[in-house]
C-alpha cells in the first residue's frame, strides 16, 4: 500500500480488499498472503477494480 499516507487510508484500502476477496471466494488472511496463486490474487485484484469502476459510474460519471 505504498502511497496511501494515512492509517485511516489504509484500513479503509485493507476493508475494500478483504471485502472483493469474500466476494470472490478468497480466503484473505491478515498479514502476509503470498500463498496465494495468481489466479486468485488475480481474481481479487480485478474485483477491486470492478467495485471502483462501478462505484464511478454511481457517481454519475459515465
Amino acid at each position: 500500500m505504498k502511497g496511501i499516507t494515512t492509517q485511516q487510508g489504509r484500513d479503509t484500502l485493507n476493508r475494500f480488499k478483504m471485502e472483493a476477496a469474500s466476494e470472490v471466494g478468497v480466503n484473505l488472511k491478515q498479514g502476509y498472503n503470498g500463498d496465494l496463486t495468481s489466479r486468485e490474487a488475480g481474481s481479487v485484484g480485478g474485483q477491486m477494480v470492478k467495485k471502483m469502476i462501478d462505484a464511478y459510474k454511481q457517481q454519475g460519471h459515465n
